[in-house]
């Protein structure tokens, strides 16, 4: 059986830009390294490089094993285990970008382990996932969405007389 290949606009434009997305970031790298290198020294660059991709791989086993952990607990416990599992996301992605060699990819890995950026990392990963999977699995990962009313409706004028009373039993629910 032979699978059929992802067709579309997304994809298309996804094997333009990402081969010379990487080849802009490996630039990027060269230049970040000569600078560091004029500034510090070739040999303190180098042992800044080594000791960062050590620290990365630390970091990647860490965050790893925690992520895991945090995410099976929200589980068991009957959570909704999306926020454990992004954080853990988040984690694994810093210490990736601290693992690959390079100035500019281990800033921002370094800025995804310090918790205020990370708390910011987190919340755009989550936006973005409830914007792209179905409100049934973003609510099953995320617990229920909360919904703002467009401005056209919560400025609306009150209704001037309550509705008449039915005898009818309210249900009360919530919309997810």
């Amino acid at each position: 059986m032979q699978a059929t290949p992802v067709t579309g606009p997304r994809r298309s434009r996804l094997r333009t830009w990402a081969p010379l997305g990487i080849a802009a970031l490996m630039i990027a790298e060269i230049a970040a390294f000569i600078v560091v290198a004029q500034q510090i020294g070739y040999f303190w660059t180098i042992l800044a490089g080594l000791v960062l991709s050590t620290a990365g791989a630390a970091v990647l086993r860490r965050e790893g094993l925690r992520g895991w952990r945090r995410f099976r607990d929200a589980s068991r416990a009957g959570r909704h285990p999306g926020p454990e599992g992004v954080d853990g996301i988040v984690g694994i992605t810093a210490g990736v970008l601290l693992s690959v060699p390079g100035f500019i990819t281990d800033t921002i890995g370094l800025l995804l382990i310090i918790p205020p950026f990370r708390g910011l990392a987190r919340k755009a990963v989550i936006r973005r996932l409830e914007r792209r999977l179905p409100s049934a699995q973003a609510g099953d990962l995320f617990g229920p969405r909360r919904v703002r009313p467009a401005n056209d409706y919560a400025h609306a004028a009150p209704q001037q007389t309550p509705p008449a009373s039915t005898g009818d039993p309210v249900i009360e629910g919530e919309i997810v």
